[in-house]
């Protein structure tokens, strides 16, 4: 009980003073919090609602969180992540953080990408580039290109480490939805999650920590990323999950970023709730069929919705099923025949197609007629 009562106080006293006030847009609330931070942002992984945000479009160079996009290249870049690879010249000796490969070293994909994740390889994440790509140039346009699939519209890399240079940069945003699109990956979730591994080297082995304190301090937490530059600043994205329900966490320029990043998620995970609006495969309700035997149509949908609410927001969920007095026969199984739609004051969250279960044969002349000649 005391414990739960510091964690209170201790995300009263980071956030004293915020304004939350839910502004819904396309799926989005989009609130101001107090942060040092130049830039943060805070979705759920799955809706990606904005949760919480400052100056999320404000387009900033990101340090070694560059590495998270380098992951996802490489996740749909390469179908083999134990294909052994000679590491290219062009990866020896890069400035900044290091592993310290060496001259036609063999890794593993794996092995590279555990480099580059836990201790901030750039050397390993340049050889992953060239493992990929013939030079950096045409890894970064892919990167750039692999970013614009998933949303990340204001984003442009101009090499894999996120060493600072001219051109590269990204939004909290943007990071956001990259690192949500990594997490459908298993080796993702196992290579940021991982505290302590040892690769291969030439004499031995590299023992390698990550340098994610969250790992160690904050509950359900599953990575992700540190970074550092002079024009970056410090920054971190971090991850969580609890309760079915996963968070990512951005802030750019951001001096306490562990602190503040801890206290973000803690209050996200307070303030909403993964909530299932409506379950996968619910049947509806039945409606009159003209013009055959059976008399009536069972109707139902697909896909289920889920979102994260706050307490308030569950009394304002709105479902509307839009779905005609009655429908002719022949109906053929799994027929639209309406649309059902969710809406959050008055916002529409989430629309499905509403089906018919089960295929529904016409009694007139013609109709049986013209089934014959067709199974003929």
């Amino acid at each position: 009980m005391k414990k739960k009562i510091l964690t209170k106080l201790l995300i009263v006293c980071l956030f004293f003073g915020c304004i939350f006030v839910p502004n819904l847009n396309i799926q989005q609330v989009y609130a101001d919090v107090q942060t040092s931070a130049k830039a943060m942002c805070v979705i759920e992984t799955t809706s990606k609602r904005v949760l919480y945000s400052k100056n999320l479009d404000q387009k900033l160079a990101n340090a070694s969180t560059t590495k998270i996009a380098t992951f996802l290249t490489v996740l749909k870049n390469c179908e083999d992540f134990d294909r052994e690879i000679i590491v290219d010249d062009r990866a020896i000796g890069i400035e900044g953080t290091s592993i310290y490969l060496k001259p036609k070293e063999r890794l593993t994909i794996k092995q590279l990408l555990f480099g580059m994740m836990l201790p901030s390889g750039n050397d390993a994440a340049t050889a992953l580039a060239l493992a990929i790509s013939p030079s950096i140039e045409d890894f970064a346009k892919l990167m750039t290109n692999e970013a614009k699939s998933v949303g990340a519209l204001n984003t442009n890399f101009k090499n894999p480490h996120g060493l600072d240079e001219e051109g590269h940069y990204t939004t909290a945003y943007d990071l956001a939805l990259i690192t949500a699109e990594c997490y459908k990956y298993e080796v993702f979730k196992e290579v940021v999650t991982t505290k302590n591994i040892k690769i291969p080297n030439i004499t031995g082995y590299r023992y390698l920590k990550n340098k994610n304190k969250l790992l160690n301090t904050l509950e359900g937490c599953v990575g992700v990323k540190t970074g550092f530059t002079n024009d970056a600043g410090r920054c971190l994205v971090s991850s969580a999950i609890r309760d079915n329900m996963q968070v990512v966490c951005v802030v750019l320029n951001c001096g306490p970023m562990f602190e503040e990043s801890y206290g973000l998620i803690e209050s996200a995970f307070n303030t909403f709730q993964m909530t299932d609006i409506i379950a996968p495969y619910t049947y509806l309700r039945s409606i009159p069929v003209i013009n055959s035997m059976q008399k009536q149509a069972k109707l139902y949908i697909q896909k289920g919705f889920s979102y994260p609410l706050t307490i308030e927001e569950k009394a304002n969920i709105d479902i509307e099923a839009h779905i005609p007095s009655q429908v002719n026969a022949p109906i053929e199984k799994e027929e639209s025949v309406g649309e059902l739609k969710i809406y959050l004051n008055k916002n529409l969250l989430f629309s499905e197609k509403i089906y018919t279960m089960e295929e529904i044969k016409s009694n007139k002349v013609e109709d049986n007629l013209k089934r014959f000649i067709s199974n003929w």
